[in-house]
C-alpha cells in the first residue's frame, strides 16, 4: 500500500480530495483518467485547482472510480446546511 498523503493544514477543496483519495488507492492521474473516462487533463486541473466549475458528471465518474460517493469528494464547508 503506498503512503498516504499529509492533509493540508488549510481547508480541503475538491482536488484536494481527489488527489488525496487517489494517491491512497495508489492510483496515477493515467490509472483515474482509464478508470473513469475523464481526461487526464482535467483531472489534473481539478487536483491543481484551475477548473473553476466541475460538473457533476465528472463527479460522479471520478466518485465511482474512487469507491466513495460525490458527496465525499465536496469541502466539509460545501457539506453544512445552511439552517
Amino acid at each position: 500500500m503506498p503512503p498516504l498523503l499529509p492533509l493540508p493544514t488549510y481547508p480541503m477543496q475538491i482536488g484536494d480530495i481527489v488527489k488525496t483519495k487517489r494517491a491512497d488507492l495508489g492510483l496515477t492521474q493515467k490509472d483515474l483518467s482509464e478508470s473513469s473516462n475523464v481526461t487526464q487533463s482535467m483531472i489534473s486541473k481539478v487536483e491543481g485547482k484551475s477548473a473553476d466549475n466541475v460538473s457533476i458528471e465528472i463527479l460522479r465518474k471520478l466518485a465511482k472510480s474512487l469507491s466513495c460517493s460525490v458527496i465525499d469528494l465536496l469541502p466539509e464547508s460545501d457539506k453544512k446546511k445552511p439552517y
